[in-house]
């Protein structure tokens, strides 16, 4: 059945024109999640598939009956109302008020909302977020529309409405750009590109290979084109006379074929290396600590930044992930412990929120805090405040000519910040911090609101930055894609470190979790019987049972084959060092430069050997599954 069809729509703002005669239906049941760069118009479509707003032309029709519920990509609250209020407003009677209140509260402390009664004015974007999902879940529903729903959900919570939204039954359309949860939830693709939808009947994974498909097709069409032209051309030139039918059929023909349109080439985002050289000291933590009130949100942390470092810090909303990264980035302090920063350290600190108006005290914050973006401020000069001239690995670059690569076109860069949409708002900042030429680079949730062109475009280019990266993020894909190391809040703010990607963390505690269920049931058997329990490998032996395989995650395949290549390098370059000390021996100020270089490269290489020897260790039991 046909809930909703769209027809030959057209939608614009100003001189923006974002569909052109384009169409979408939706059938019953079908979960669809919609793609496109930030500012083509998903969330208008959202909004007008919703019926908050009218499409300059064409028509959309729903079926009769159809219920239909719409989250927000920021939704707003009556700043009184308490927390549970907001979420049961228009959703109870006073028949069902205990059934739904009981189901509210169960989702509420599930996504991290402990005060029922907490006004609303008083709760972070995030949390008003969150509160919409539970609304508008709880309602009776035949069709979720959903506007970034995994945006500010921990691992733990979009794990959580990803299984929800699979044992969904009803009719789904999400914008998202978690790439796992597209592939997890959706069967069916729809991108949004130049003004026109187009539709792919898979999940995520299958629309890349689809889309490779239709746009060689395209550069196909456009080749046979160019070819005939040419030999038109030539014929025209020939001094081709429309004596004949014939002949006006042949200019006609060619008149045709030259007026048509070619394919419109995307605009790519470039990124190119910009840097500057790190020291042999990089930054140290050194014994951290932070408490606000009675809750401890780090406790003793210590850690050292090797060179080329890729960390990536996650943990429950609120644990203490962004404090963390602005004690690092000297934006606020820590109650114990310090951070020592190299001299050649060039921070660049990439901020979650944005803030619209100063802070009052402006002594309080650093130049480093990128969060405040005004709104009436042209975009090139929010580059410009920072640097004029970029120099990049293609030399020397205009802040102008750097905002067109980041997709910001002559005509954008001198409307205000404000006329620009939330995932450009995030593009724009990104850029303001990497002109800097920062070669310590932190990134605060910089998935959420990034269209997923522009982030994987940022994947490779932290492949080839030379810096150290450290990374918060709930996305699971951009995790396991660019970061080597991951560092777990757990209780009572200790951080745990765990080797690889995401997989590897999740993998890893998994076989900790189950460790630890048959250790109980050992304990438990064993004082039932009074008698010695098997252990936990003897009831291995015991019953067959039907673990996952392993497998290689996306990082560990591509680490595993390149890492022997990398080991036989840094082995070179020791043995090379090694033979200019010995040349060198009585220039001390050069010695000592090589012997730090050879301490370094000796450092890396371990580090190498250790990581080599456990993808060696895993690929051995692979093959033996």
């Amino acid at each position: 059945m046909n809930l909703i069809n769209a027809e030959n729509i057209t939608k614009a703002y100003t001189e923006r024109r974002l569909f052109e005669c384009a169409s979408f239906s939706l059938q019953e049941g079908e979960k669809v999640g919609i793609i496109g760069i930030n500012g083509t118009g998903k969330t208008t479509l959202l909004k007008m598939l919703a019926g908050l707003e009218e499409p300059d032309e064409g028509t959309i029709t729903t079926a009769n009956h159809v219920v239909i519920r719409y989250l927000p990509q920021h939704p707003e609250f009556n700043p009184t109302m308490p927390s549970l209020e907001c979420v049961l407003e228009g959703n109870v009677s006073d028949e069902n008020r205990w059934s739904i209140e009981s189901d509210a509260k169960a989702m509420m402390n599930r996504l991290g909302i402990k005060d029922f009664n907490q006004p609303a004015g008083q709760l972070s974007g995030g949390e008003k977020k969150r509160l919409a999902l539970i609304s508008v879940l709880l309602s009776p529903a035949d069709i979720l529309l959903l506007d970034e729903p995994t945006n500010h959900l921990d691992n733990e919570m979009a794990d959580w409405l990803e299984d929800y939204l699979k044992k969904w039954r009803g009719a789904l359309i999400m914008v998202t750009h978690d790439r796992y949860f597209l592939d997890s939830v959706t069967k069916r693709i729809v991108e949004i590109d130049k003004g026109s939808i187009y539709s792919y009947q898979t999940n995520y994974s299958g629309f890349l290979e689809l889309k490779a498909q239709r746009e060689e097709m395209e550069a196909a069409s456009e080749r046979k084109r160019q070819s005939i032209l040419r030999v038109e051309l030539e014929w025209i030139r020939r001094g081709a006379r429309a004596r004949s039918t014939k002949q006006k059929a042949h200019i006609q023909r060619y008149e045709e074929l030259r007026d048509r349109q070619a394919p419109i080439q995307d605009a790519k985002l470039e990124l190119s290396s910009i840097s500057t050289r790190l020291g042999k000291t990089t930054v140290e933590l050194d014994h951290i600590s932070k408490s606000y009130g009675e809750r401890k949100l780090i406790d003793d942390f210590s850690y050292t930044f090797l060179k080329g470092d890729r960390v990536g810090i996650i943990g429950p909303n609120g644990c203490g992930k962004s404090t963390l990264m602005k004690i690092i980035a000297g934006i606020i302090p820590p109650d114990s412990g310090q951070v020592i920063v190299g001299q050649t350290v060039k921070m660049g600190y990439y901020a979650q929120e944005i803030v619209s108006e100063k802070p009052e005290d402006e002594s309080q914050s650093s130049d480093l805090d990128s969060s405040y973006m005004n709104p009436e401020q042209r975009v090139i000069d929010y580059v410009k405040d920072t640097a004029e001239y970029i120099r990049t690995a293609d030399g020397l670059i205009s802040a102008s000519a750097m905002l067109e690569r980041f997709l910001f076109p002559p005509e954008k860069q001198y409307s205000p910040i404000g006329k620009l949409s939330g995932g450009e708002k995030k593009r724009l900042r990104l850029l303001r911090v990497l002109v800097g030429s920062p070669n310590y680079l932190e990134l605060d949730e910089i998935s959420n609101d990034m269209d997923i062109a522009t982030l994987t475009i940022l994947e490779d280019y932290l492949d080839s930055y030379e810096g150290i990266v450290v990374a918060i993020s709930h996305d699971r894909y951009f995790l396991d894609r660019t970061m080597k190391r991951i560092f777990a809040f757990e209780e009572g703010g200790k951080l745990r470190q765990y080797e690889g990607g995401y997989t590897d963390y999740a993998a890893r505690k998994a076989a900790e979790e189950e460790a630890k269920q048959e250790a109980a049931a050992d304990v438990r058997e064993k004082t039932q019987t009074g008698s010695k329990a098997p252990t936990s490998s003897e009831k291995k032996g015991q019953r067959t049972r039907g673990p996952q395989k392993l497998k290689f995650t996306y990082k560990e395949q591509k680490d595993y084959e390149t890492i022997e290549g990398e080991i036989a390098a840094l082995e070179g370059k020791i043995a090379a060092l090694e033979k200019d000390i010995e040349a060198f021996a009585h220039d001390f100020v050069k010695l000592n430069q090589l012997m730090a270089e050879k301490e370094e490269a000796e450092a890396a290489l371990e580090e190498k050997m250790e990581r080599w020897m456990y993808l060696e260790e895993l690929a051995a039991k692979i093959a033996e599954q």
